[in-house]
């Protein structure tokens, strides 16, 4: 009897302490752990919670986490700008722009002057269309910082974005001032010229020479006209030739209207009633990509109509890298038994802004946008051409722009029979 007794007040005792060890883990983990935790946090440094919200951010871009651990870092060191920076970015990425701006407006009554600063909290204003604001804050960043790379550059985009094209130019210019080798500075200067000269008049002149095709050389005069709107360049060109010790006349026009930030086209046609000198119509177009990474992509068409259509596929891919800009393009012209080629690789060395350059280029086939466009005719384009070249172009004041340019062709203009073509051209336009 006494065994049983001492067997139940044992299992007695085993199940009160059990329900104790149970009743004090709810307890604990209930209530007392998240204290414990937090204790913990708090022996942890403001600067390893800022690296735990970067890696989350970063890594994890679980920016809900980010922002507590800063919260929590901020706690410990409320006078710890680069923590604060970091919060306003975190709420602009989670799309809380209220609270981003409220982190923002803070640091600014406090009187910060740190680039990261202007950068944040521009870049807040700007890509929610406050341009107003951000032209302010980026002015005061540059008062304190006025070799600044990445405010000069954001400047520029604000005031593209906001159609405000002479002040884009300034600060693009400021900023190849301090990095001729800026890439995406190069690739937006191109973008900004394109609106920048209300109206332009060009004129050129093309010698062209062949030792063995033909027995007269080529005079081509062009003069042309650009009007600059607000969705896109319209020109209207004449051009004039003398070929094969005749005359002829043509007249061109062309468009590039803007889509998009991103997207424009190219539309292009033309008319002479002197075959054979000309085409007697010609239309063309194509649509281009300002891409990422300061690439630039192309697709279209060209059509040329002499007795019978050509008509050619064309398809381009640009890269700007630094102060270079790389260029491959091909012609495709579909035919009765294949389709004919036609290759180009330019390579550009800007010297200075975006109309000063020295450029190299290296090709073969016949491309549609030569003076030398009808030999196209009569299908001597399935014929091997090789070409090399290049081209200098300048600026006076901005405004007087002037090009050189030379072109070494050898075509074979009849079965396993080559003959030599040089071309040269001077350019000078002005712009107002």
């Amino acid at each position: 009897m006494n065994f049983f007794c001492k067997l139940a007040r044992k299992w007695h005792t085993e199940f009160y302490l059990s329900a104790m060890r149970k009743i004090f883990y709810f307890v604990f983990y209930t209530f007392l752990f998240p204290l414990f935790s937090v204790a913990q946090e708090a022996s942890v440094s403001a600067d390893e919670l800022f690296s735990r919200a970067r890696k989350q951010a970063f890594e994890y871009k679980n920016y809900v986490q980010a922002i507590n651990l800063s919260k929590q870092a901020l706690q410990q060191a409320p006078e710890y700008t680069d923590i604060s920076i970091f919060l306003g970015r975190l709420y602009t990425w989670s799309d809380k722009i209220d609270s981003a701006r409220n982190v923002f407006d803070k640091l600014d009554k406090r009187g910060v002057q740190d680039e990261d600063f202007f950068m944040a909290y521009a870049s807040l204003e700007y890509w929610n269309d406050g341009y107003t604001k951000a032209n302010m804050l980026l002015d005061k960043g540059l008062s304190f910082h006025p070799d600044s790379q990445d405010l000069w550059f954001l400047k520029a985009k604000v005031n593209y974005s906001n159609n405000q094209y002479e002040p884009a130019q300034k600060a693009i210019d400021n900023l190849l001032k301090l990095n001729p080798k800026h890439t995406e500075a190069r690739a937006l200067a191109k973008n900004i010229q394109d609106f920048l000269a209300k109206n332009t008049i060009g004129v050129s002149y093309n010698f062209v020479h062949f030792d063995k095709q033909f027995d007269d050389n080529w005079h081509i005069v062009s003069a042309s006209y650009k009007r600059a709107t607000s969705i896109g360049s319209v020109i209207f060109k004449t051009n004039y030739a003398n070929k094969f010790a005749s005359n002829g006349l043509q007249f061109e026009l062309e468009a590039y209207p803007r889509l998009s930030k991103m997207f424009y086209l190219y539309v292009g046609t033309g008319y002479s009633n002197d075959v054979g000198i000309f085409p007697k119509y010609r239309t063309g177009v194509s649509v281009y990509a300002n891409l990422p990474h300061s690439f630039e992509g192309e697709v279209g068409y060209r059509q040329l109509y002499f007795s019978n259509s050509i008509w050619m596929y064309t398809a381009s891919v640009g890269k700007y890298y630094q102060d270079f800009w790389f260029n491959m393009r091909t012609y495709l012209t579909p035919g009765s038994e294949s389709i004919s080629q036609s290759y180009a690789a330019t390579v550009r060395y800007y010297t200075k802004g975006a109309n000063d350059y020295l450029s190299f280029v290296i090709g073969s086939g016949l491309s549609p946008e030569e003076n030398r466009s009808n030999l196209l005719d009569n299908s001597p384009y399935k014929l091997k051409t090789f070409k090399v070249g290049a081209e200098y172009n300048f600026s006076i004041n901005k405004t007087n722009l002037f090009s050189l340019s030379s072109t070494y062709y050898n075509q074979e203009f009849r079965p396993k029979e080559r003959g030599n073509q040089l071309d040269i051209i001077l350019g000078y336009s002005k712009t107002f």
